[in-house]
Parts: C-alpha cells; structure tokens; sequence
C-alpha cells in the first residue's frame, strides 16, 4: 500500500478495485496526472471525476456548506459505495469539477481503495479502468489488457462484488442520478 500511494503522490497513474469495477486512480491535485488519467481513459476534463476516500474527514472542507439534513443523507450512505454530488464553492480545481459547479464525492468502505487513499493522506482520483466506450474492467487481467504497461502500478485483490456501479445523488435535491 505505502508504495501505491508514494506512486500517486509522485504523479503517477494506477489502478485499483473499488467496490464494484476496477478504477484508475491520481493525485487530484496534480493537474500533469490527472491529463495522464484522461489521456488514457480517452475521457474529456469537462465530464469531472470522483474524488474517493477511506476518511470521510478529507471531505470535511467540502461539506461544511450543506444543511443538517443534507448531511444526514449523506452520513446515512457513508462509507459506502454511494457518490455524492457536492457544490464546491471553487475549492477543487477545474480538472477535477470539469464544467460543473460540483463535485462527486464517495467515503469508500473498500478496503484497498480505503487504505490507499488513508496512505496518500488525502481524497484521490477514481474513474473506472475503461478506455472510453468500453466496458468497465471488472477484473485485473483486464485492465492489463486495456492499457498493458501504460500504468505505473496495479493493486491486487477484488473488486467487492457489486453488479453495478456506485450510485450517484445529488446532496442539494437529494435525487438518485445514476441507480447502483
């Protein structure tokens, strides 16, 4: 693990499994890293990314701003495999938030993702591990496949088993967006 996160914290790109698909994951706050990340998803900045933690304590900053009971979502799904979109009030850069004026956040209880981003120390990067138009690898020999040696690390273990994708609520409606 400690080598995982020294390789984000040094720009690199990696791929990990989350709880459901295998994700490729960066330094959200290296803007040459997260290029990397998109160049080989073939993914445009515009869309944005998630940011992922095993610290719901890294989103502190970013959640301040909701109401009791937007909060009172969002703790009821954490950790978990539940996405929320969060206004950012400018506190991510446009890298991360693409075109929108919020950001997707999940406290993830997978325990490499977890653990990987408790070693970097902070929220990390993690989009599938899909080139664009293609199916989100579900196991490691293909992520292999999709971009051979074009990582700088691949994490071992198993995606947690779910058949579909993590969920993804808007914090300020409270409505599902994406069923997982």
């Amino acid at each position: 693990m400690a080598s995982a996160a020294r390789i984000l914290a040094a720009g690199g790109v990696i791929a990990h499994p989350t709880e459901s698909v295998w994700g490729l994951a960066c330094d959200p706050n290296n803007r040459d890293a997260v290029a990397r990340l998109l160049r080989l998803k073939n993914r445009p900045m515009e869309k944005g990314l998630i940011l992922v933690s095993g610290n719901a304590g890294h989103f502190s900053g970013l959640l301040h701003n909701l109401s009791g009971d937007q909060r009172a979502r969002i703790d009821a799904t954490w950790p978990g495999p539940v996405t929320w979109l969060v206004p950012h009030f400018d506190q991510v850069p446009p890298w991360i938030s693409g075109i929108h004026h919020s950001v997707a956040l999940r406290h993830t209880n997978h325990p490499f993702t977890a653990a990987l981003s408790r070693a970097f120390g902070g929220p990390i990067v993690s989009t599938s591990a899909n080139p664009g138009g293609c199916q989100p690898a579900r196991h490691k020999f293909q992520v292999l496949r999709y971009f051979g040696n074009a990582l700088d690390f691949v994490g071992g273990g198993s995606t947690g088993g779910r058949a579909s994708p993590s969920e993804i609520r808007d914090a300020a409606s409270g409505r599902v967006l994406r069923a997982g």
